[in-house]
């Protein structure tokens, strides 16, 4: 797995490439999250554009960077989740916590 981070103004985008399956990979989603809130960046999108798939432990990551987000204060937004993806979300009915758009600009905008 991949992580490419971008800044935006005041909104910090991360883009993830590979499966998001749980293991050391997984975790670093979360830890960049952290890191960022330690460096003042609160207003977080992470890009699954290029994410094939999550499983249970993809879908706790994505939880644990947006409890941490709103704790400090901040937010979290998804980006490009594609329709294998987003059917995990409908599924677990966590579509309904998450704000998602189509695009990374699209919802750097949203803040």
């Amino acid at each position: 797995m991949k992580i490419e981070l971008k800044e935006i103004d005041d909104v910090s985008i991360m883009a993830v490439k590979g499966k998001l399956m749980g293991g050391p990979e997984t975790i670093s989603v979360h830890e960049q999250v952290k890191s960022l809130i330690e460096q003042g960046r609160k207003k977080v999108v992470i890009d699954l554009s290029h994410v094939a798939w999550m499983n249970s432990s993809g879908l706790g990551t994505m939880m644990g960077c947006l409890t941490s987000l709103k704790s400090a204060g901040g937010d979290l937004k998804l980006a490009g989740v594609t329709e294998k993806v987003k059917s995990l979300f409908m599924i677990t009915k966590l579509i309904t916590i998450f704000e998602t758009y189509d695009t990374a600009d699209e919802a750097a905008a949203a803040f």
